[in-house]
């Protein structure tokens, strides 16, 4: 399996519309890939959060509309990254309710929506992100021809137990669109490795570039495979980082290290 991460630079000067062009274009010349994917919140920058509510948009909207095509144009698998999502109503009949989501698209490259997963851990601290945006509830799993991706967004990577909720349900690549910050970078690496290692999958991890709302990027989308050896691993500015996956790795690693059989469930509360 071929994948491409597009690591977007989010310049300020660039409008939404414009950029949702440019990175169509820039799937489309990754014709040949099975597997395309892009940051967290690429349309308005991760930390440009007064640009959220006026940014946000239907989850057919224009990023889908633009994805979807460049999607079936390229012929490829598209994880789209993430939009500000603003919710219909319940029944989708009614005005918007009001809620925003940081929500994932994925394509397959016939162009159709395959899934949507809104982010589950929001960013902030009571700030930000985590007062702006709602919560989603439910880990998102895609099946694709010979494997399974898991979804997860940026500030997910801290939280183990999502992913192994993913890798229940059968994940076997772990694919995570971000837009961290460069004064973390060393943890955006890190907690990749150990996502891969303890879960024994693959990790595509996508991170932007440039500076959001004077926030400066880490950049450095990462590869790594079941055991945890990095693949490939971009730099701080634009780039396509393009890698040739064996998904029958992960199962010949359960195998040949077989720890998640040895997981202990249901565990009891610690005395006290």
């Amino acid at each position: 399996m071929r994948a491409s991460l597009i690591q977007i630079a989010v310049d300020e000067g660039e409008s939404p519309a414009s950029r949702r062009q440019r990175v169509a274009a820039l799937v489309r010349d990754q014709a040949g890939a099975d597997l395309v994917v892009l940051p967290e919140l690429w349309t308005t920058g991760a930390f440009a959060y007064e640009d959220f509510g006026r940014e946000a948009e239907p989850l057919h909207g224009p990023t889908y509309e633009t994805m979807a095509g460049a999607a079936a144009d390229a012929g490829v698998w598209l994880h789209a990254g993430s939009i500000p999502e603003r919710a219909a109503s319940a029944d989708g009949s009614g005005p918007d309710d009001g809620t925003l989501y940081n929500t994932s698209l994925v394509f397959s490259p016939s162009g159709e929506l395959a899934a949507a997963y809104r982010k589950i851990h929001r960013f902030g601290f009571d700030q930000g992100e985590a007062v702006l945006m709602g919560a989603g509830r439910e880990p998102v799993t895609v099946p694709l021809p010979g494997t399974t991706l898991g979804l997860g967004t940026c500030y997910d990577l801290r939280f183990p137990e999502l992913f192994r909720a993913l890798v229940d349900a059968g994940a076997e690549v772990l694919v995570l669109p971000a837009g961290w910050p460069e004064r973390r970078r060393a943890h955006w690496t890190l907690l990749a490795r150990a996502r891969a290692v303890e879960n024994q999958a693959f990790v595509l991890a996508c991170g932007t570039a440039g500076t959001h709302a004077g926030v400066p990027q880490a950049g450095h989308s990462i590869v790594v495979d079941p055991w945890g050896e990095v693949l490939a691993e971009a730099g701080a500015g634009e780039e396509i980082l393009t890698v040739d996956l064996d998904p029958a790795k992960v199962a010949t690693t359960r195998e040949q290290f077989p720890a998640l059989k040895d997981r202990v469930l249901g565990l009891a509360p610690p005395r006290r």
